[in-house]
């Protein structure tokens, strides 16, 4: 028998920062409590956001789920709701994502299979039958197709009859993103930002508590940024939305207070929650200092957090449920608004119920039993964890210098810098894991020989795809098709003028075009993004 007591101790975080055996008060010594952390609810925030955090408010527990048809969905919400899950997130397959019609045959093959599929209007009744729009908030994993999904979700609360300026939730519309790291866009950059400052503007009028943007560092991470990297190009992009706001002619105190962000939590401890906190205080002082918004409200970073899906492993998945928690742990310990824990067979398929029931049981525990909202920024004035939150954000700082030198973000991401700076730290992490200078319990070291895989797996019924098609046929056949292509045709219109496009992809929605006419039609004005080669 082979006795294992290896010590593997890494003298650098994922970031590449160099660690010390023990910190000391001259790490932080030109730390000044007012200017660089603050009490919480005080500028510059890095302590939260909220002078009685979680004593006030306890985070929103919001796991990501969709699947199949929009009735599958709707019944896993209710068994969710059902068991304490206070936010509602949907999660649409790829031919949403896509802006594409079910029975697009770009489609077949991935209808329901990574996310619900919603087509039109009457998807989205489906979607949220019996749930009140006006009680919940409901995050939506969509960007691309955002304006047209978001406004399917209003008529929806419309035909419920809840009024627009009561919905909260969140569109996630970052599509600087996209072209980064996630890659389903589907216009050019220039008219993307344009649907984007409409939907700002017309949510400061018409929808005042919803979140326009959650600017994602999520994907970023996924694809395999280090968190310094994640921390300089999501900041980025949200400064970049601030910038094309002001420049479309709108108040930036009128915007910026929906801007919310989307952060991973990952498996370096400590180096996750000085993420954090740094990410609060740069946003805070650049609003101040550099946009000049006003109100403090829009100096807050509230943010989303979702546990990492890149750091499960299908080896050994009931370990998941372990590293979930602790990167659970990190993301409150920095004091997020919202928390999705990811469920531990997430790196075969989509999450059966129990294993959902399990993840959202994680995030109960850590609310209720473990004492971690009692206090907050537990970790605030340990020296590691002050010198660290200085560091990650001193390295911010030079992306922000070397993406101003190319011409911003937007210039920045046509020449493929954050891709290929990204690719490069996912590079350096394998290669760390494959020589072993990494340990992945069960992947690389611990591990089972012969290993069977013991989880029950969420299959999706191949009749998804067709039944999908087949209620899509028939709206078509019932709906006033003269009233359809009517709406289709004033959107044309307003898209290739200056006007707001959301009042008429509103009316499209209520007249059930579907989600492919409407984005047929601006691709046809705005045309469609093909990625420059770029290795």
């Amino acid at each position: 028998m082979e006795i294992i007591n290896r010590c593997v101790i890494n003298d650098r975080t994922i970031s590449g920062l160099p660690i010390k055996i023990v910190y000391v008060p001259q790490d932080i010594a030109n730390l000044d409590y007012e200017r660089d952390l603050g009490m919480p609810g005080k500028y510059p925030f890095t302590r939260g956001i909220r002078e009685t955090m979680y004593r006030g408010r306890l985070w929103t527990m919001r796991q990501f789920s969709g699947f199949g048809t929009a009735k599958d969905t709707n019944k896993r919400y209710k068994f969710l709701l059902a068991h304490g899950e206070t936010g509602l997130s949907v999660a649409f397959d790829f031919p949403t994502l896509y802006g594409r019609d079910s029975d697009d045959p770009l489609s077949r093959g991935e209808v329901g299979k990574c996310g619900v599929a919603v087509s039109s209007l009457a998807d989205m009744e489906t979607l949220f039958e019996d749930i009140p729009l006006d009680k919940v908030s409901t995050s939506m994993t969509i960007n691309g197709p955002a304006a047209v999904i978001w406004a399917f979700y209003i008529v929806t609360a419309e035909k419920q009859g809840v009024k627009s300026h009561l919905l909260r939730g969140t569109i996630q519309n970052d599509i600087l993103k996209e072209y980064i790291a996630q890659k389903s866009w589907l216009f050019p950059p220039q008219p993307s930002m344009r649907i984007i400052t409409d939907i700002m503007a017309f949510a400061a009028k018409e929808v005042p508590k919803w979140n326009t943007i959650s600017i994602s560092g999520y994907h970023i991470r996924e694809a395999g940024s280090t968190a310094v990297q994640e921390l300089a190009f999501t900041l980025k992009d949200g400064f970049t939305y601030v910038e094309e706001g002001i420049k479309a002619g709108l108040d930036v105190d009128t915007f910026a207070p929906r801007l919310s962000f989307f952060f991973n939590s990952h498996l370096d401890f400590f180096e996750e929650i000085a993420k954090f906190r740094a990410a609060r205080r740069i946003w805070a002082r650049e609003m101040r200092n550099t946009y000049k918004a006003q109100k403090e409200e829009s100096w807050l970073m509230r943010f989303h957090t979702q546990t990492a899906g890149c750091s499960l492993t299908a080896q050994q998945p009931e370990n998941n449920i372990v590293r979930t928690a602790y990167e659970a742990l990190a993301a409150v310990l920095g004091g997020t608004q919202s928390l999705h824990t990811n469920s531990m067979d997430e790196t075969w398929a989509l999450p059966t119920e129990k294993a959902v029931l399990i993840a959202l049981r994680t995030q109960q525990i850590l609310a209720y039993e473990t004492g971690v909202a009692n206090v907050i920024d537990p970790l605030g004035g340990s020296y590691y964890i002050e010198a660290l939150t200085n560091k990650l954000e001193e390295e911010a700082y030079k992306y922000f210098k070397k993406i101003d030198e190319l011409g911003g973000m937007i210039k920045a991401i046509e020449m493929g810098y954050p891709q290929r700076e990204i690719a490069n730290a996912a590079y350096e992490y394998q290669k760390a894991i494959e020589e072993k200078r990494r340990i992945l319990v069960g992947v690389n070291d611990f591990i089972i020989p012969d290993e069977v895989l013991e989880i029950p797996i969420l299959k999706i019924d191949p009749r998804v795809e067709e039944e999908q098609c087949r209620r899509l046929r028939e709206l078509r056949r019932k709906r006033d098709n003269n009233k359809v292509q009517k709406t289709l045709k004033e959107l044309k219109k307003v898209a290739q003028s200056k006007e707001n496009i959301m009042y008429p992809i509103l009316d499209c929605a209520r007249a059930y075009a579907t989600l492919g006419e409407i984005c047929g039609v601006l691709k046809e004005v705005f045309g469609v993004y093909k990625e420059p080669v770029m290795f």
